[in-house]
C-alpha cells in the first residue's frame, strides 16, 4: 500500500475526549474515530489490526474443535422471556419495536439464540459434544461508555457455546478453550493473569477471567504471591472465607452517647477518640425493592457486585435519605443494627468484633460497646467489602495485592442454567431424556487492541507486535526528490510484495521528521530507511520499533533480513 493513497489521518495533539493512553493513541494514530458516545468507526489501519486479531482468534478456536456460525443480532423478546433475562438485563439492553409493535432487542449476548438453535437440531447424544462460536457485533447500552473501545456500546466479540451430555464432557471442552485463550493472548503479544470470577448475569458456576494488567484498567483483581490465588475483586469468597475470631472479650455495658451533627465515620471516630475500624457502618439498601441492612467495618466500603451476588438480586440501590429515616427512625448517619427490624447481612470481618460503635437509630446519637448476639442478630455473613492491598488471602492467610486490569476473556461453566429454562434436552443411549450441560466462552476481540497498546507503547506512540501489525514493514525514503531513493524504494516495495509481505511505502513528499513520527505513532514494527548517508555507504538501514535497534544491510540481503525479522 502506498501512503499517498492510504486513508490514514493522524493527529499531533491528544484528543480532548480521550481519557486513557490506548484511546489517545488509537485516535492519534488513525485507527479509530468516534461517531457517538461509545460508538466508533474503524479506519483502514485499525481495521487491518482488527482483522489480524480476528484471524488469530479464529485459528485457535478452530484448533480447539470449534465450528464457526453467525447468529442474528436482533432477538425476539419471547426468547429472552424463556430464560428469564428480558427483565434481568434491565437498561443495559437496547430495546426496539418492529412495525407490528412486537418487542425485540439488539443482542448483548447470545446464550438464548444458540440454545434455541441447538435444541431444535440436536436430539441425540450422538450429536454431543458440540462447540459453536461466532465473531459478531454486540450491543450494550452502557451507562458510562469510556476508555475508547474498552467500554463501548457497540463492540466485536467472539462468543462460543458448548453443549454436552454430562459435566465430565463439559470439563474437557472447558479446558480446551481455556488453553486456546492462553494461546490467543500470547500470540497477540499480551501477558495475561487468569483469575477466578463471578459469573454475573450470565449465570452458572465455575468461571475464569483473562485479565491484562493495566494502569488504566477498569477491572480490579486480587493476587496472592504466597499461594498463587488470583480472583476478580468482585468475586465473593464465601466458599473459602472463614468467619472472624468469634471468641468474645469481656463485654462492656451498652451505652448511648450524644454525637451532635456527626454523620460521618471520620467525625464520629475523632469525637469518640477511637479508630474508624472500631465503628460498624449500617447501610440500608433495597434489593429488588426489599430493604436490607448491610453491616461493614467503618474503615471499609461495600462491594455492591458482591452484595448483589450474595442476595441473588437483580438490582440493588442505596436507600434515599427519606427511606432511611422511615425505616430506621433517624436521619442519614445515625443508622444502627440494635432494634432495627430489617433483614441484616454483615461482612465476615464483623463477626470477630466486640464492643464496637454503631448508630443508635436516633438523631445525634450513637451506641458504644455494641456486641453481636447480645444486642442484635445477624441473618447472614458474607464476603461483602471492597478488597484493598494488605487484606489477608482467603485461601492461605497471606497478603493480597490489588491490581487493575482489562478483562479480555471470560469462560463460564453454565451447567443447566439455560437448558433447563429453555428445555434443551437430548436422548441418551437408553432413550432417556436429559438436559444438556452447557459452557460459554467470550473474548472481547476489539478490546484486545486497546490492551495491546496499554502494554506496548512509548512516548512516541504505539508498539505493535508483528502478529497483529497492520503492516509488518514500512519503507521510508527520506527524500522523494532524490531519484535514487525513489527508485530504490519502488524496487524494495515490489520485492517485498512479491514475497507476500504486507508493506506500507511512505511515498509522500514530506520531511523525514514527519515520516518518522507517523511510523512510530502507528506502531509498524520494522522501518526500512532510505537516507542519503547510508546509501552512499552502500547499505540500507533497518530500524526495529520495539527496541530502537538499528541494522545496516546490503541491498542484496535486505529481503532475506526482513523475512528473518518477521519470521516468514
Amino acid at each position: 500500500m502506498r501512503r499517498s493513497e492510504f486513508f490514514l489521518p493522524t493527529l499531533k495533539e491528544i484528543p480532548s475526549d480521550a481519557e486513557v493512553l490506548s484511546h489517545q493513541m488509537m485516535v492519534r494514530g488513525g485507527l479509530i474515530r468516534r461517531l457517538a458516545s461509545g460508538i466508533y468507526s474503524y479506519l483502514p489501519l485499525g481495521w487491518r489490526v482488527l482483522h489480524k486479531v480476528i484471524k488469530i482468534v479464529r485459528e485457535e478456536m478452530d484448533a480447539a474443535g470449534g465450528q464457526e456460525v453467525l447468529l442474528p443480532a436482533i432477538h425476539p423478546k419471547e426468547l429472552w422471556d424463556e430464560s428469564g433475562r428480558w427483565e434481568l438485563y434491565g437498561e443495559d439492553m437496547f430495546h426496539l419495536l418492529d412495525r407490528r409493535k412486537k418487542s425485540f432487542c439488539l443482542a448483548p449476548t447470545h446464550e438464548e439464540a444458540i440454545t434455541n438453535l441447538v435444541r431444535s437440531e440436536v436430539r441425540s447424544y450422538r450429536g454431543l459434544p458440540l462447540l459453536l462460536y461466532q465473531i459478531q457485533t454486540k450491543f450494550r447500552d452502557e451507562p458510562r461508555p469510556r476508555f475508547g473501545i474498552v467500554r463501548c456500546r457497540e463492540f466485536l466479540m467472539k462468543d462460543a457455546y458448548s453443549f454436552h451430555r454430562d459435566e465430565n464432557s463439559l470439563q474437557e471442552t472447558y479446558k480446551k478453550v481455556y488453553n486456546a485463550y492462553e494461546k490467543i493472548f500470547k500470540r497477540c503479544g499480551l501477558d495475561c493473569e487468569i483469575v477466578e470470577a463471578d459469573p454475573g448475569l450470565i449465570g452458572g458456576g465455575l468461571s475464569h477471567e483473562f485479565m491484562v494488567l493495566a494502569h488504566n484498567g477498569e477491572d480490579v483483581l486480587v493476587l496472592c504471591k504466597k499461594c498463587g490465588y488470583k480472583a476478580n475483586a468482585d468475586k465473593r469468597t464465601d466458599d473459602i472465607c472463614q468467619a472472624g475470631n468469634t471468641k468474645k472479650k469481656q463485654s462492656k455495658e451498652l451505652k448511648e452517647v450524644k454525637t451532635p451533627g456527626m454523620t460521618t465515620i471520620e467525625q464520629v471516630s475523632e469525637f469518640l477518640k477511637v479508630e474508624p475500624s472500631t465503628l460498624v457502618k449500617t447501610l440500608i439498601y433495597f434489593a429488588d425493592e426489599n430493604p436490607v441492612a448491610v453491616l461493614i467495618p467503618g474503615d471499609r466500603e461495600v462491594n455492591e457486585a458482591k452484595l448483589k451476588s450474595k442476595l441473588g438480586a437483580t438490582t440493588i440501590n442505596l436507600a434515599s435519605p427519606q427511606q432511611i429515616e422511615k425505616l430506621t427512625g433517624a436521619p442519614v448517619g445515625f443508622s444502627g443494627p440494635v432494634g432495627l427490624k430489617l433483614k441484616m447481612i454483615a461482612d465476615y470481618s464483623i463477626s470477630g468484633m466486640v464492643s464496637f460503635v454503631t448508630g443508635a437509630n436516633k438523631n445525634d446519637t450513637h451506641l458504644i460497646n455494641v456486641n453481636i448476639d447480645r444486642d442484635f442478630k445477624i441473618d447472614e455473613f458474607g464476603d461483602l467489602k471492597i478488597a484493598i492491598d494488605g487484606d489477608p488471602c482467603p485461601k492461605c492467610g497471606g497478603t493480597l495485592e490489588v491490581k487493575t486490569g482489562i478483562e479480555l476473556g471470560h469462560t463460564f461453566n453454565l451447567g443447566t442454567r439455560y437448558s433447563e429454562s429453555m428445555k434443551a434436552t437430548f436422548l441418551d443411549e437408553n432413550g432417556k431424556e436429559k438436559l444438556m450441560v452447557m459452557g460459554c466462552y467470550g473474548i472481547g476481540v476489539s478490546r484486545i487492541i486497546a490492551a495491546v497498546i496499554e502494554q506496548h507503547n512509548d512516548e512516541n506512540g504505539i508498539i505493535l507486535p508483528i502478529s497483529i501489525a497492520p503492516f509488518p514493514v514500512t519503507i521510508l525514503p527520506l527524500n522523494m526528490n532524490d531519484e535514487n531513493q525513489k527508485t530504490l524504494a519502488e524496487d524494495i516495495y515490489s520485492d517485498l510484495r512479491f514475497e507476500g509481505i504486507e508493506v506500507l511505502l511512505d511515498d509522500r513528499n514530506e520531511p523525514a521528521g514527519v515520516k518518522f513520527k507517523d511510523a512510530d505513532l502507528t506502531g509498524i514494527p520494522i522501518k526500512v530507511i532510505l537516507g542519503e548517508k547510508s546509501l552512499k555507504e552502500g547499505k540500507i538501514e533497518i530500524q526495529l520499533r520495539s527496541t530502537g535497534e538499528k541494522l545496516k544491510v546490503e541491498k542484496s540481503k535486505l529481503i532475506d533480513e526482513v523475512k528473518r525479522l518477521i519470521k516468514v
